[in-house]
């Protein structure tokens, strides 16, 4: 296959696949507990916190691995940038399902799992930019945000029906193996780069993350965008962190939440695949993200006041759509925006918004709800004018000029 003078080769599918695969993977490691927080209080017998803390010290972990995790990738590339996370991602995977009953062992554990996902969900865009052209990156990271997506869905669906059928021990002993399984595909299929780049130099040769570093924060509409993910990421993450504690207080049951998450994980896998083929097709980034950050505002406002059972399940699948479809048209609106910063550099910020603000919300949101109750109406409120606010924000940004050049490379 020919893009303009350029092979690309097909490898690049299985390059993408067992990327995605890992991803998946640390993803569903992430959000193990949040389905099933009741069951976990009980079978370790510590606070709704504690557990909610196995999933919030991702973030903070992020906090501070995610610039080394930019550099390393940057430096000495994707198989064995990636390959550290996968490393992590494996063997404390692996680990939870050998000590399953210790809650201080499975906070180490998720600890390490941890300090793997930055060296992973950094390399998304360079993964695109080294295998793909760039009319396909935007397609190419939806799918691999996709895979984030697709491992929370697993958890939350899969999740509760495995530890009713097997324990937490044994649900965890299930994922230990699915972790390793991933680690030794990656390290078997996994390849640094085709034989031949697939794009014009000016679209693939980046700055290392430390001279990104310099040049990054001059960038306004990359400025722009890191609000927007602030917001937007920190309001998903706490969304799903909380669900169970959110729709609980108005009478929904454990069961009715498990699957209004996973309904708002599988919009967000229709989205990551619908709206970046559109973005790619129509050339045009910025159209799509105001239309998904309206979308998402609206649907969250569903979330936080639905009474019915079927209104909260379609305001989470929208939320979801929405929501999540931003997500991979962000990170490579960022890659073009912030040329020649590497990739791994801006999409590495990106994330590191999402996990600062998911920090402040989840506990915001713990700290914040009805004493009484137990209602997170209020917080809810509170996130839904963020909502608002980056929203506007999208009203700033301005078009990216790499697609402009592709036409025009395309023109000569």
């Amino acid at each position: 296959m020919q893009n303009e003078d350029f092979k690309v080769y097909g490898y690049r599918w299985v390059m993408l696949g067992v990327y995605m695969f890992i991803c998946a993977v640390n993803q569903l490691l992430w959000i193990t507990f949040a389905p099933i927080t009741s069951d976990a209080t009980q079978f370790y017998g510590v606070s709704d916190l504690k557990i909610g803390i196995l999933s919030m010290c991702f973030m903070v972990v992020y906090l501070i691995v995610s610039i080394p995790a930019s550099y390393f990738i940057d430096t000495y590339g994707i198989r064995a940038g990636v390959g550290v996370g996968v490393a992590f991602t494996g063997i404390f995977g692996l680990l939870r399902g050998l000590v399953p009953s210790s809650y201080t062992m499975i906070l180490v554990s998720q600890i390490g799992i941890a300090i793997g996902q930055p060296f992973i969900l950094n390399a998304i865009t360079k993964v695109a930019a080294r295998w793909f052209p760039i009319k396909e990156r935007a397609t190419a990271s939806g799918l691999g945000t996709l895979a984030m997506y697709l491992g929370i869905l697993i958890a939350m669906i899969l999740t509760p029906f495995l530890v009713n059928w097997s324990g937490i021990d044994g649900m965890l002993t299930t994922y230990g193996v699915l972790s390793a399984v991933a680690a030794v595909a990656f390290f078997v299929l996994a390849k640094e780069r085709p034989l031949t780049p697939p794009c014009h130099s000016y679209q693939e040769e980046r700055a290392l993350a430390i001279d990104g570093l310099k040049l990054i924060f001059r960038r306004k509409d990359f400025n722009w965008l890191m609000f927007i993910f602030f917001i937007g990421l920190g309001v998903f993450n706490a969304v799903t962190t909380w669900i169970e504690n959110i729709v609980y207080p108005r009478g929904f049951s454990s069961e009715q939440a498990g699957i209004t998450g996973g309904l708002m994980i599988i919009g967000g896998l229709l989205g990551a695949i619908v709206i970046p083929m559109l973005s790619d097709h129509y050339k045009r980034r910025i159209p799509f993200i105001i239309i998904a950050l309206a979308g998402a505002t609206i649907s969250l406002a569903g979330i936080a006041f639905a009474t019915e059972y079927w209104l909260l399940l379609v305001s989470g699948a929208a939320f979801g759509f929405f929501l999540l479809s931003s997500g991979p048209i962000g990170f490579q609106y960022g890659a073009e925006v912030t040329y020649p910063i590497s990739e791994g550099t801006s999409n590495g910020f990106l994330l590191l918004m999402g996990q600062i603000s998911g920090i402040a919300f989840i506990f915001g949101m713990d700290g914040f709800k009805s004493a009484a109750t137990g209602s997170m109406t209020k917080p809810l409120i509170l996130m839904i004018v963020l909502m608002v606010l980056s929203f506007l924000a999208t009203l700033r940004l301005r078009e990216s000029t790499f697609l402009s050049r592709q036409a025009e490379d395309k023109a000569n």
